[in-house]
């Protein structure tokens, strides 16, 4: 064969590789070492899934595995009872409706549940940190001179303890919209004046007061002023 037919055969097989994409998931490749699976055992449950996907074989022989593994029929089938007897894999017996024939399958759930496991755990703690992380925002959450928490006024006013996405909300006022605590402070107090202590009715005092190019205390003050003449609709 000469280059050209060599490139169009290459042309071909990329083509074909293509078409014959398996989706595994990302968290076995993220946690097999947590749970202890070494690389072998890893492969073979990969060409498990692949084989049920791409070939639609749901129940592959040893030689079809030791064809793609390089490892002995032996090797493999005390691989497949090691993942067994691990919770990894299990064999599932099946009936077809149509024939009567009883045929069998792989079943790797046991393998999605230790991974779905760690998953959990995983989120548990990022929660946890979180939440010490926003528990050391509020300890440390002073106004200039060091005399107001700006968490704390919130907790007072609301009469109870302030959820993370609230906390979240007084964050972003600081940090993103970059309100000065003194208009922040102001706002609350314009909700309480108001009878409606809620964050949506805080966010929006502010709002209104930034488009009306609000900078201050005293900026705030006049525009309320000049607001409550007009009377309320």
């Amino acid at each position: 064969m000469d280059s050209s037919g060599w490139r169009t055969w290459a042309e071909g097989a990329s083509s074909g590789m293509g078409a014959g994409v398996a989706v595994l998931p990302y968290a076995i490749f993220r946690y097999y070492r947590r749970l202890k699976l070494n690389d072998n055992e890893l492969l073979l449950l990969m060409h498990l899934m692949t084989f049920k996907q791409v070939e639609h074989k749901e129940f592959p022989t040893l030689e079809d595995m030791q064809e793609l593994t390089g490892g002995t029929t032996a090797e493999i089938s005390l691989t497949l009872q090691k993942l067994m007897k691990d919770g990894f894999l299990s064999i599932d017996e099946e009936v077809d409706e149509d024939s009567g024939i009883q045929y069998e399958r792989y079943n790797v759930s046991g393998l999605y549940d230790k991974l779905s496991i760690c998953m959990a755990n995983d989120a548990k703690n990022k929660a946890k940190l979180a939440a010490a992380q926003r528990e050391e925002a509020l300890a440390g959450a002073k106004d200039p001179e060091g005399e107001r928490n700006m968490f704390t006024i919130f907790e007072k006013e609301f009469g109870r303890p302030l959820s993370p996405m609230e906390c979240e909300t007084i964050a972003g006022w600081l940090d993103q919209d970059k309100y000065l605590d003194e208009l922040i402070l102001m706002a609350l107090k314009e909700a309480v004046f108001a009878g409606k202590v809620h964050f949506r009715y805080i966010d929006r005092i502010l709002l209104e007061w930034s488009r009306n190019r609000v900078k201050n205390v005293n900026d705030a003050k006049a525009y309320t002023q000049k607001f409550r003449s007009g009377g309320r609709s």
